[in-house]
């Protein structure tokens, strides 16, 4: 009989400036958006500060940022930090409207999610995100 593979718990910071949108984000991605996978431990940011500190010190294995946050938006962010980190994590943006996908192009998000967000998509393209993340990561060490 084979023990489980103990898989590695994954860093998700969540950033808005409304905490019912980080809470929504949280419930609807779950602590364990795939089998294989491992457990999901969220951080939580409020500003923009955290989010560049957090992705700067290489803490986080995703990054899903509002995109509708003040003053300045999930998509501003996004695309600072795309250009601005060499080892950028993953980023999901959440929008309010389905009109407003092409922005993500711009944003250089990984993925986008429309509220209100759906539990199974969302833990879909959570888990889609990691794996392609940790597929790379794996291809570059090799």
């Amino acid at each position: 009989m084979s023990s489980p593979v103990a898989r590695p718990t994954l860093t998700v910071l969540v950033f808005s400036h409304r905490p019912e949108v980080r809470e929504s984000v949280i419930t609807a991605v779950g602590r364990r958006p795939a089998p294989d996978l491992g457990r999901v431990r969220f951080v939580e940011a409020e500003g923009i500060a955290q989010v560049l500190a957090a992705a700067d010190a290489g803490d986080i294995d995703l990054a899903i940022l509002d995109g509708e946050a003040q003053p300045t938006g999930g998509m501003g962010l996004s695309r600072q930090l795309k250009n601005e980190i060499d080892d950028c994590p993953p980023i999901i943006v959440t929008l309010r409207r389905n009109d407003d996908r092409w922005l993500a192009t711009w944003s250089q998000a990984d993925a986008v999610l429309v509220h209100p967000l759906d539990p199974l998509t969302a833990a879909e393209t959570v888990a889609d995100v990691l794996r392609r993340s940790t597929a790379l990561d794996t291809a570059i060490r090799g």
